[in-house]
């Protein structure tokens, strides 16, 4: 990666994503999770506070060694066991139906293969594990969809390869029996805050 992508993207995505108002939505995608946790996009380890006392074990998967370094005092607050086995969740060395939860917040608007992605949570999963998502994606506005498009270019190179314009809900139930538990703009309405919080069954 470049040296913005290397170096900035990690620091500006976790300044932006760690206010009180995201926080909350964290904190209600993460009561969802029990067990064996694989998360997707560990970043600076903004969930690690909100993991409830049922996870006993959390994986991470996340490929900017910046990331990980920011998220060391937050890893340093918890006993939980979290290891970063994966710098890619396109490709997962896991063995079939490992977690009982697969994690995935602010991440799947950066995948490049965000179908392959989904399919490995997938297989990764337990037959009654669960995927949980809360995501930023396609408005449902025409106009605001279409901002969110002409955007797209400029948003991929300044934020990392992150993609404005995903059907989040959509690309899930490719893979999962989706429930959206939530959905809407932040406070600060704008391309980049329509969001999706929800989990997927297999």
């Amino acid at each position: 990666m470049g040296l913005w992508a290397d170096q900035v993207v990690p620091r500006l995505a976790d300044a932006a994503l760690k206010g009180k108002e995201v926080g909350e939505l964290r904190g209600l995608a993460c009561a969802q999770l029990t067990g064996r946790v694989l998360e997707l996009g560990f970043g600076g380890g903004l969930n690690v506070r909100w993991y409830p006392p049922e996870v006993t074990e959390v994986v991470a998967v996340e490929p900017s060694d910046v990331g990980w370094s920011i998220s060391t005092k937050r890893r340093g607050r918890t006993e939980l066991p979290i290891l970063r086995h994966h710098l890619d969740g396109q490709r997962l060395a896991e063995p079939d139906r490992a977690y009982d939860a697969v994690l995935s917040t602010f991440t799947l608007c950066t995948i490049p293969d965000v179908r392959l992605a989904l399919q490995e949570a997938r297989r990764v999963l337990k037959d009654d594990g669960v995927f949980v998502f809360l995501e930023h994606g396609l408005a449902p506005s025409p106009r605001m969809a279409a901002w969110q498009r002409r955007l797209d270019p400029i948003q991929r190179t300044v934020g990392g390869g992150c993609n404005l314009s995903r059907d989040i809900p959509a690309l899930v139930a490719e893979e999962f029996e989706v429930r959206v538990d939530h959905e809407g703009y932040l406070a600060n309405k704008s391309p980049l805050t329509y969001l999706y919080r929800g989990v997927g069954a297999k």
